[in-house]
């Protein structure tokens, strides 16, 4: 029998049977067809009892591939994974008809620690797929005639029209399940055949993130925190969407929420409520943007303003006249490095004496997946893993690669870590900046800056992280 290290089963097979039979009889589906339904089965169990068994639950003939029992404890864990608390009483039903289909859906993709959840329908098949770790992965399949039911359940718990398919919407709908509680942001979009939601689990918890938990090196936390202790300024912070600038600027509100500080932030969308902040949601449609919100907010008396994102060059402008008139701003900003964020401003016709004065640190992120340590696996450096050009150190002999296990759900990977890149104004900065000399490289200090490729090279030689991840950050 020719099949890989792990059992590869097709999603829709996988649906054949429950998560609570797969794991009472330890079995894993192997292909369905008239009258027939094979399983890998252990070689070590006694199949004729079981069998029998199953013959009479699915009433129709039954017979069996012989595989090794840790074969299917792999298969059981990856394609019925258990949740945080270890129940194993998982996808009980695969049809969206079902009305407990979608809490269950929800309640797995928490357990295992999926952002999102992606429902989406194409012209023959409708599927469901989790993102865990930055990477999506296929969960469930439905037909398409119950599609339209389970995005109608979706809507109406999001308070959204379920008449209006033409247009996105989006909506919000508060989960509360054995799991625990938290809010669900939800977006539809209209595509060629049917709607697509995507729902954004919002865990309470990872709005409390302390900035000692991200990823920030000693010297790094000490820049950070040396910029928001200013009393006026801005701090902006760049990355593409996922790279979890929201988590940075929540976790530095947490810490300057103090009583004696009134602190306003203007969001697309609140991703998380914080007790003693006043929170305010975009609303583009009546007018309500991030510029017009920072006018009003500089007549509310705010000692610190969080804006969502500076978008183009009025909100650009806004932000750099709070700063001047003595209010701390943060905010987020498109671009690939900390110092583009400089060039980015200078591009939406800010005078660079303006940024100089007023800007009083730059910092880019991104998240590198980290290998599972239960499973990853060493080798010796290859050079034909680099990009052209790139010639890894000497003394670099091996790198870790990953496998998959029970722990990590046959991913390789097991969480994510933040890496930064920080370039505080100051003197010798600001000066480059008046002068508009934007070639970093000519900086006298630049050798004391971790840029991003740095601090993702320092992961990979620790073998905390794969080749694939950092290679990104090298071409």
């Amino acid at each position: 029998m020719d099949i890989d290290q792990n059992l590869q089963i097709p999603t829709d097979l996988v649906q054949t049977i429950t998560g609570d039979q797969a794991w009472h009889y330890q079995i894993i589906p192997a292909a369905v067809e008239t009258g027939v339904l094979e399983f890998y089965c252990a070689i070590e169990l006694d199949q004729e009892e079981l069998q029998a068994e199953l013959e009479i639950l699915f009433g129709c003939e039954i017979q069996f591939r012989d595989v090794k029992g840790e074969l299917i404890k792999n298969a059981l864990v990856r394609y019925y994974p258990q949740n945080s608390s270890g129940s194993k009483k998982k996808t009980q039903n695969f049809s969206g008809a079902y009305d407990d289909f979608l809490p269950k859906v929800i309640s797995e993709a928490y357990g295992i620690g999926a952002s999102d959840i992606h429902i989406e329908i194409y012209e023959e098949i409708a599927r469901i797929r989790f993102r865990v770790d930055g990477k999506l992965v296929e969960r469930y399949r439905i037909s398409s005639e119950e599609y339209p039911a389970l995005i109608n359940k979706i809507k109406i718990q999001a308070n959204l029209d379920i008449a209006e398919k033409r247009l996105p919407q989006d909506g919000r709908i508060f989960f509360k399940g054995n799991i625990g509680e938290f809010d669900i942001r939800v977006s539809s979009l209209p595509t060629m055949n049917g709607e697509k939601i995507v729902l954004r689990i919002l865990s309470k918890d990872a709005g409390k993130h302390s900035l000692e938990q991200l990823g920030f090196s000693e010297e790094q936390l000490k820049i950070y925190m040396n910029s928001i202790k200013r009393p006026n300024g801005i701090v902006l912070i760049s990355g593409p969407t996922g790279s979890g600038k929201t988590t940075t600027l929540y976790a530095t509100l947490q810490l300057l929420n103090k009583e004696e500080s009134n602190i306003l932030t203007i969001e697309d969308p609140i991703e998380y409520t914080l007790e003693g902040i006043n929170q305010v949601q975009l609303k583009e449609d009546i007018g309500l943007t991030f510029s017009s919100a920072l006018r009003t907010f500089l007549r509310q008396d705010p000692d610190i303003i969080m804006l969502g994102e500076i978008r183009d060059r009025e909100t650009a402008q806004m932000a750099i006249r709070a700063a001047l008139t003595g209010h701390l701003v943060f905010s987020t900003i498109h671009t690939n490095s900390a110092w583009g964020t400089i060039s980015r401003l200078i591009d939406m016709d800010i005078p660079p004496y303006l940024i100089a004065g007023t800007i009083n640190l730059s910092m880019a992120q991104r998240l590198i997946r980290l290998l599972c340590p239960k499973c990853k696996t060493e080798k010796s450096i290859d050079k034909s893993l680099f990009p052209p050009g790139f010639t890894p150190p000497t003394q670099l002999k091996y790198h870790s690669a990953p496998v998959g296990c029970e722990h990590c759900y046959y991913t390789g990977f097991s969480g994510r870590k933040a890496i930064y890149e920080l370039i505080p104004v100051e003197e010798e900065v600001s000066r480059f900046i008046r002068e508009n000399t934007l070639n970093i490289e000519d900086l006298q200090f630049n050798e004391e800056i971790r840029f991003l490729k740095n601090s993702a090279w320092d992961l990979f030689a620790s073998q905390l992280t794969s080749i694939e991840e950092v290679y990104p950050f090298f071409i």
